[in-house]
């Protein structure tokens, strides 16, 4: 099946010489939750802006469904719905009205019902009739999304979603978002909140200095690049690592009172049942031990440093 959004060998520059975009490659699959990740200036919001048109590319192709977003531009446009990082509405205006107005925009008939039921779905049903000015903050961002579904798109781009919305509006966000895929839209949203990627996303791609460093199912990434950290805490402090146990990774805690031991959870010993054995020989006695798992946000800091 041919993705729904192309990206190739995508490059922006501007007139000073900087280069926002360097060759970006990227395919978007029908139906999935793409989470775009990346530090400030990563070119994040520069590839959306240039996928929906909103930015001229200096080379590089995209089609969205088929449609080039140069020669194709309004086939193209009417696939996509976008969702800025600004609130930037009518406050005087109802929500029905905000939204009904944005569908007449791409041409589309008016229709009520569908209208309504796109309120209904995020939750504003029973403020459709109330001004923009007397939302909450999470409530206009939901506005926003309204109006970016409001001419039926294929494909809609989350730029930074629930940025400046408290952790409880964050997590109804997602809930928003799955019941989006859910009914067939295709979602690509940038954040810098890396639970939002790993609570939400398929797959996950990381953009750092306008190149995409790499895009993954999420439980492959978290599979591949995860480590597993064991931490062995003693009973009485040691004051160095024994040289008996030179031959592993171990980090002492600054107070002697326990030892971290990393370890690779895909290869195929991982050398714990032997560390635990020598740990005993070396005079070491142990209290408790428990494992971390590297999180998403780990894996993202370690890509970013290699970079850098």
């Amino acid at each position: 099946m041919a993705p729904i959004v192309s990206v190739q060998n995508l490059r922006k520059a501007y007139a000073g010489g900087f280069e926002a975009l360097k060759g970006v490659n990227l395919e978007i699959e029908d139906g999935e939750i793409l989470a775009l990740l990346g530090p400030n200036g990563a070119g994040k919001t520069t590839l959306i802006s240039t996928i929906c048109g909103i930015t001229v590319p200096t080379s590089g192709a995209i089609t969205v469904g088929g449609y080039d977003t140069q020669t194709e531009y309004r086939a193209a446009r009417d696939m996509i719905g976008l969702v800025p990082q600004e609130i930037n509405l009518e406050p005087f205006e109802t929500v029905t009205n905000t939204v009904r107005f944005s569908r007449g925009l791409f041409g589309k008939p008016r229709d009520d019902a569908y209208v309504d039921k796109i309120l209904q779905q995020l939750s504003l049903g029973d403020k459709k009739d109330s001004k923009i000015m007397e939302l909450s903050g999470g409530m206009k961002r939901r506005v926003l999304i309204a109006k970016a579904l409001s001419h039926e798109p294929k494909v809609l781009f989350l730029d930074e979603p629930t940025a400046g919305v408290d952790v409880e509006l964050r997590k109804d966000m997602w809930e928003v978002v799955a019941g989006l895929k859910a009914s067939g839209v295709t979602i690509i949203l940038t954040t810098h909140y890396i639970e939002e990627a790993e609570a939400i996303a398929d797959r996950v791609g990381v953009i750092n200095k306008g190149e995409i460093l790499l895009v993954q199912e999420k439980s492959d990434l978290m599979a591949q690049m995860g480590q597993k950290q064991l931490v062995i805490e003693l009973t009485e402090a040691a004051d160095t690592v024994p040289d008996a146990l030179s031959s592993y990774d171990l980090t002492r805690a600054e107070d002697g009172l326990s030892l971290t031991y990393q370890y690779d959870t895909t290869a195929d010993r991982t050398g714990i049942t032997t560390l635990l054995n020598d740990l005993q020989k070396a005079g070491l006695q142990l209290k408790d031990i428990q494992t971390k798992q590297s999180s998403l946000e780990d894996i993202f800091v370690g890509l970013v440093k290699e970079q850098a």
